[in-house]
């Protein structure tokens, strides 16, 4: 038997492009409920929204993965609207194609739902108008540049997110709030991806980590990626002429440590600390291609084991389906009766609240349960989990520990925005996560179940 080592790999063609989706100063941007300004006053870094297209073969179906500078949807029917244009453009299997935030929370508003006295209100609608046709305009930019290429695996870790569910020192026993909790473990597990092209050129570096983009807030009036724009500044300054993705993680549990400022050096920091992370993952791995052969034992002081580098070799296959699992909806009241709480708040964060709930509400209809859409792509020996949630750490912890054989991407705010997935003990708790949240107690273990049944049935093919 012959020994060898190789990273988890995809042999195939692989296009990416970007464009800068920053929108107009002036345009409404509160993000906050706690926030006093409306509309943003300049920019601190550039959005960008960047295009991945991966094949098995140059004339074969494509996956198509678009990472975007943004925050969340505050309408599902405008999401919806948003990917059909996509998928009907490109003529995509609908289970092929994900659009997929990095979850800023100084970005502009995603909504088709404008209020006569939002303050640059005005701006939102052109500004949709230029997101989708960028983002088309992107695809086929990436589609366009599709070559023979490889995506390589690796596994790093980075202490930047910390576990953010913080028992209230001023009420212990009654409630915890949204912020660092310094006694508790957070999953540090950063999977990065490497592709490169038939000469070897680095083309694209993927960073798939779970951290809640929140280190700017109420007091934070510009424009900002939060700590993904450094990130991406300081992966692309050491690996000239590639594009860096970030794909956000499921991260409902998991903030910096140090956040809700308006300082945005604070944000670069941040986005430094998973920058240098990343590289340090990238120089742990074998040039591209190529693996370790055992060429056997060498007696000296020692018998020492002799490893040579050999061309590695990796699949193509590609897949992916697009199934749902049925999750428990709480006994809401309508999306009417919301908005009614809404118009009688007297305050600006209770009618947030409300909004924001209102908006929830009308994504998902009046039923007592919602078929909650999934997205499982096979890129070669790795695995893509996707959903519209923002679930918390454990789901991606369980699921990476029941397919330890296989890299497991997840990613959260994908193809959508609809809420948050904490586990069952938390709904016994005064959290802000679970009275948030539409969805009712057991919801995130009944989605992992399903997610790992649906991936034993296909990997099992």
């Amino acid at each position: 038997m012959t020994l060898r080592f190789q990273h988890a790999g995809f042999n195939g063609h692989v296009g990416v492009a970007r464009a800068d989706i920053t929108p107009p100063v002036g345009i409404y941007a509160r993000n906050w409920g706690a926030a006093k300004h409306d509309a943003a006053t300049g920019i601190h870094r550039p959005l960008n929204l960047t295009a991945l297209v991966i094949k098995e073969t140059p004339d074969g179906a494509p996956l198509v993965l678009v990472d975007a500078d943004l925050g969340w949807w505050r309408s599902l029917k405008l999401e919806r609207r948003f990917r059909a244009g996509v998928i009907e453009r490109f003529k995509l299997d609908a289970a092929r194609y994900i659009f997929a935030l990095t979850h800023t929370h100084a970005g502009p508003l995603l909504t088709d739902h404008v209020e006569l006295h939002w303050q640059g209100g005005e701006l939102i609608e052109p500004y949709f108008q230029h997101l989708e046709e960028t983002t088309h305009r992107v695809i086929a930019e990436a589609l366009k540049a599709v070559q023979p290429a490889v995506i390589e695996w690796n596994i790093g870790r980075c202490q930047l997110a910390t576990e953010r569910d913080l028992a209230d020192p001023a009420k212990p026993d009654q409630r915890r709030i949204c912020g660092f909790n310094p006694t508790a473990k957070a999953d540090d597990t950063l999977l990065v991806g490497r592709v490169s092209g038939a000469d070897g050129k680095l083309l694209a570096v993927i960073a798939n980590y779970a951290c809640h983009p929140t280190t700017l807030a109420w007091d934070n009036k510009l424009i900002s990626p939060d700590y993904v724009g450094a990130m991406r500044e300081t992966i692309e300054r050491d690996c000239p002429g590639a594009v860096a993705l970030f794909l956000q993680g499921a991260s409902g549990d998991l903030a910096p440590r140090m956040q809700y400022v308006g300082d945005t050096s604070v944000a670069d920091g941040h986005g430094r600390q998973l920058g240098h992370a990343v590289l340090a993952t990238l120089a742990g791995m074998e040039p591209s291609g190529q693996r370790l052969k055992f060429d056997g034992a060498m007696e000296s002081g020692a018998p020492l084991a002799i490893w040579n580098r050999e061309p590695a070799q990796y699949f193509s296959t590609l897949g992916a389906i697009n199934p749902s699992i049925e999750l428990p909806l709480k006994d809401w009241p309508t999306a009417d009766e919301f908005e009614a709480q809404r118009k009688a708040a007297n305050d600006r964060v209770l009618e947030e609240r409300f909004r924001r709930k209102r908006d929830i509400r009308r994504g998902l209809g009046d039923g007592k349960s919602y078929p909650l859409p999934i997205w499982l792509w096979r890129i070669g020996d790795a695995v893509l989990v996707a959903n519209m949630c923002e679930a918390y750490s454990s789901i991606q912890q369980h699921l990476r520990e029941q397919f330890p054989d296989s890299p497991l991407l997840y990613l959260n705010l994908a193809n959508g925005s609809v809420g948050y997935l904490p586990p069952q003990n938390r709904y016994d708790e005064d959290v802000y996560q679970s009275w948030q949240t539409p969805f009712d107690k057991g919801s995130l273990e009944r989605l992992e179940t399903g997610i790992a049944a649906e991936l034993k049935k296909w990997t099992a093919k």
